[in-house]
């Protein structure tokens, strides 16, 4: 059989690649089945304490527990969670180093000037949490309901504030959200925090305040405010006489307080698998359930797809409502 050296001296180059790729599958095959064979890093972008921190160590805790491997939570937090955020995204996407996100991933974009892509640098693992924000006032507003609420801030644009935990966050974006959908305006007043805005409205300097569950049904119990709507499209099962905003005449509205975990664009497929497997299987363990009852928070999970159509769609969603409340950065 007679070979032409020059079409073998064009083919080789190729077969070459060919090798090195069957190579490399090979390679990245046989680093999936070991995984993982070290600690696993989860970046958190908010400081340590927080909603966001309770659930990044709950999370490391049980994840490890079924790996066999150490889990560790490693607090970057700055500029609204974009320090941290960069952290994750731009690590080694080998599964040893994932990224906690909450909904201000998706408001941040529209925010901050990035050096990233929120959606194409990232590999979606899973949604870890499903909650809602309660609209709280204080004994001070006459409003017994968020339709009295509505009226008055139609009535008298501007007069009622409300609270957040910063300017440009997410408290911030989904309470304009609210207001920009019923049509009505109120005042907003930010705070560096949660907490600092929760002992304001107690104290009647402020109005009202959208929040998590865990910051403010504790002082609703003890009769110092009341509470107005959850921001689900449902009730929520914790506090079934709270309506939701959507039943209380603005029937579109419909914000959820998540936390979900993310790495880095390239992650190979099967670290994911295996990643995606043990975090459902630890979110459907009831120990996790009765650790998350007590804020009001239920564990979410599902598939990879399914946690990344969410970010794009509140990428979206929020990106417009920041765009036109005119809404700003700290």
């Amino acid at each position: 059989m007679n070979i032409d050296r020059r079409s073998f001296s064009a083919l080789a180059p190729a077969v070459v690649l060919a090798g090195a790729g069957g190579l490399v599958s090979r390679t990245a095959r046989a680093q999936a089945a070991a995984f993982p064979s070290k600690p696993i890093r989860i970046v958190c972008p908010f400081a340590p304490g927080g909603g966001s921190d309770f659930i990044a160590r709950l999370t490391a805790g049980k994840l490890g527990e079924r790996i066999g491997q150490s889990v560790l939570v490693d607090n970057k937090p700055g500029a609204g969670g974009v320090l941290g955020t960069e952290i994750g995204v731009k690590s080694a996407p080998d599964g040893y180093t994932l990224l906690l996100i909450a909904g201000s991933y998706t408001v941040n974009p529209a925010l901050y000037k990035l050096n990233f892509d929120p959606v194409a640098d990232i590999t979606p693992v899973v949604q870890l949490s499903r909650g809602a924000y309660v609209l709280c006032v204080n004994a001070r507003v006459p409003a017994r309901n968020l339709q009295e609420l509505l009226a008055l801030a139609r009535k008298d644009p501007g007069k009622l504030t409300f609270a957040s935990s910063g300017a440009g966050g997410h408290l911030h974006v989904v309470t304009e959200y609210m207001f920009e959908m019923a049509k009505a305006k109120a005042t907003h007043v930010p705070y560096k925090g949660t907490g600092p805005a929760v002992n304001d409205l107690l104290a009647g300097n402020v109005d009202m305040l959208f929040a998590g569950t865990e910051a403010l049904m504790q002082h609703v119990k003890a009769g110092k405010l009341r509470a107005l709507a959850v921001s689900t499209a449902k009730r929520l099962p914790a506090y079934p006489d709270i309506p939701s905003v959507a039943e209380s005449g603005l029937p579109d509205y419909d914000v959820v307080a998540w936390h979900g975990l993310v790495a880095p664009k390239g992650l190979p497929p099967a670290v994911l698998a295996r990643l995606s497997t043990e975090l459902n299987a630890m979110l459907r363990a009831k120990d996790v359930e009765e650790r998350l009852e007590p804020t009001g928070v239920g564990a979410a999970g599902g598939t990879p797809e399914e946690f990344g159509a969410l970010i794009r769609a509140e990428l979206v969603r929020y990106g417009k409502v920041i765009r036109e409340a005119g809404i700003k950065a700290e």
